[in-house]
């Protein structure tokens, strides 16, 4: 088996090296994918959900490009909710409640009818590296298994070390072993290294609790699912969630602790993710909140394991189990295991290039937690795309790089080689300056075409999306030349509170007003009959309501993106000499010189560089 050179050598099978693994070989690669444990392939190692804001984006995006995250989570999935509906739509964000189980069966099931994908179980301890060129990897059995470039998606197992108040131990997860070797090799290669933390919370079992006091978390009534393939299927049943809240006595409970939590007694200095803080984090920082949400997840159909996320902790196990059994519902609450925390190594970003792989060692790529993230979206994101890229990199092809107007990923990955991240990275839709085009209901219309180019996308998706587009257009064209009467539309704008119309006018201005929807308009016979004639689907309809009603910001939002693509267009030479540019501030400079950007975009995105900067540059580079 190890006579064989691969071509990609990808290490760890969680979110990002799965789908790196399913990449590369699918795109012809000859792959080994390597792992400490083949039982936990595709591991929910947090929360047993996909998806939510700006994520679910992501994993659309993912599934348009021909990656399985989406599959893996229709597949999967117990609950489905589009977030934030209320708001507009690019706002919206899918998400799904998933069965922790069956997400890991259906990845490694994926991954083993994926031809050209080997695996091993086994540490990989280090990496073979000749004239700053990467050979392969070690294991810790000593093996050396050869390929001609190698992605590296440790997510927290380098290093790692699990805290629960003042007792620690080593571990990548609960009961599973930390990964040694790789840091050190990598630091003395000339990488610069640090630490993150990561937190989860107890898992506790559902036959304790009260639901009756809690407050139910239904899914969508009529749900819809990731993946745009027709492999997979809406969800005919749902299993609820529900929601809790802390109080002054769970508070109070879980001060008693802090003398003795890692959080507050110096034991973690690492920094956590902001946006997802510990309970002992929240009731520090937030401490004029009398109370916070908790949610209550259960884990599968058939399990009664619960994850209780609000409830992340690193606190000694006795003031856990004191302070959940004082929350509503929890009162006779009985653990199945305690939350922790989790220090891993990871390496800042920067020192890659836009294709994940690094500045440094040739043909070597990160993917993942190891670049300073957090979340399986991001992973998931970035592992599709060493995946692919490490695939391109040893056929003599372009690189395949998403610009942020064209993607979040191209937004994720902008941002982590670009300005790096001090603390755990994770999306937002804030993140996005070009959210309006970069929409969840998009994402084939966006990327299909690229990963069908490429060799990822089956005819049978792109066939879909050309149809999806078609459809749309075509209707949308009905809305413009086709009018309504007074009569006809008027009971339906009194209805909603839109002022009546006098005289016969084309549909798509009617439509464009606020407060009409696809569903009122539906009402009209000639739209119901055109529906109907076109066998048109909710997609269709879904994506021609919002292209008339939103119409005006998309095409500003399509001028400013315009705009920034002219400044990608203008290349950096690969070893260009800053030194050269006297007009450039010592900082811009230090900063030009350490990232090295691609372009003149790139650059203007550099904390530091400054407009004047960017000026020089430009009539540098003949502009």
């Amino acid at each position: 088996m190890f006579d064989l050179v691969y071509d990609v050598i990808v290490v760890g099978a969680g979110h990002a090296g799965c789908e790196a693994a399913a990449a590369a070989a699918n795109l012809g690669s000859k792959t080994l994918l390597v792992t400490m444990n083949l039982e936990t392939i595709g591991q929910m190692s947090c929360n047993p959900a996909m998806g939510g804001i700006a994520k679910g984006q992501i994993v659309r995006e993912i599934d348009a490009l021909g990656g399985y995250s989406g599959i893996v989570s229709d597949v999967s999935a117990i609950q489905f909710k589009m977030l934030n509906q209320s708001k507009g739509p690019a706002m919206w964000s899918p998400r799904t409640q998933n069965d922790r189980m069956l997400f890991a069966r259906s990845w490694r099931m994926m991954l083993e009818q994926t031809k050209n994908l080997d695996f091993y179980q086994e540490m990989v301890t280090g990496l073979l590296v000749e004239n700053d060129i990467v050979k392969g990897v070690r294991t810790s059995l000593g093996i050396e298994i050869f390929g001609k470039s190698v992605v590296l998606t440790n997510g927290t197992f380098l290093n790692g070390l699990i805290h629960i108040g003042e007792k620690q131990f080593g571990g990548g997860r609960a009961g599973e072993k930390a990964a040694t070797g790789i840091t050190e090799q990598l630091i003395e290669l000339g990488f610069e290294s640090g630490r993150m933390k990561t937190g989860t919370p107890p898992r506790v079992d559902g036959r304790s609790l009260d639901y009756s006091k809690m407050i139910p978390q239904p899914g969508d009534l009529d749900p819809k699912k990731f993946s745009y393939s027709q492999q997979t299927e809406s969800l005919q049943k749902q299993r609820a969630c529900h929601m809790t809240h802390t109080s002054e006595l769970v508070h109070d409970i879980l001060r008693e602790g802090f003398d003795r939590s890692p959080m507050f007694n110096g034991s973690i200095q690492s920094t956590g993710p902001r946006y997802c803080p510990s309970i002992e984090d929240k009731i520090n920082r937030f401490a004029d909140k009398n109370r916070h949400q908790m949610f209550v997840e259960p884990e599968g159909w058939d399990t009664v394991e619960v994850y209780v996320n609000g409830f992340s902790t690193s606190l000694p196990e006795d003031i856990q189990f004191k302070a959940l059994r004082s929350v509503v519902g929890f009162e006779a609450v009985k653990f199945f295991r305690p939350g922790y925390a989790i220090e891993y190594d990871y390496f800042p970003p920067t020192q890659l290039k836009g294709t994940l792989e690094t500045k440094r060692i040739e043909n070597l790529y990160f993917a993942g937690q190891i670049n300073g993230t957090t979340g399986y979206e991001e992973a998931g994101a970035q592992g599709l795309m060493a995946g692919i890229n490490a695939n391109r990199k040893i056929k003599g092809e372009l690189s395949f790089v998403l610009g942020r107007n064209e993607a979040y990923i191209g937004v994720l990955i902008d941002d982590l080689i670009t300005k790096g991240t001090e603390e755990p990275y994770r999306m937002f839709t804030s993140r996005a300056e070009y959210r309006t085009l970069l929409r969840q209901d998009n994402a084939d219309l966006r990327l299909t075409p690229k990963g069908f180019e490429i060799g990822l996308a089956s005819q049978n998706r792109m066939e879909t999306m050309q149809k999806k587009k078609e459809q749309s257009n075509a209707f949308i064209q009905f809305f413009k030349e086709t009018s309504v009467k007074p009569d006809h539309i008027n009971p339906i704008l009194e209805e909603v509170g839109s002022a009546p119309i006098s005289q016969s006018n084309k549909m798509h201005k009617i439509f464009s007003r606020p407060k009409l929807r696809m569903h009122h308009m539906q009402r009209l016979d000639k739209v119901a009959a055109y529906i109907k004639q076109e066998d048109l689907n909710r997609e269709i309809l879904e994506q021609t309501e919002i292209q008339v009603k939103y119409a005006g910001y998309i095409a500003k939002e399509k001028l400013n993106a315009d705009k920034l693509q002219r400044l990608e267009g203008v290349k950096i030479p690969d070893h260009f000499d800053y030194d050269l540019l006297k007009s450039l501030s010592y900082e811009a400079r230090e900063k030009l010189k350490e990232i090295r950007p691609n372009t003149v975009s790139q650059a203007s995105r550099i904390s530091g560089v400054s407009p004047s900067d960017i000026s020089v540059l430009l009539v540098y580079m003949g502009r």
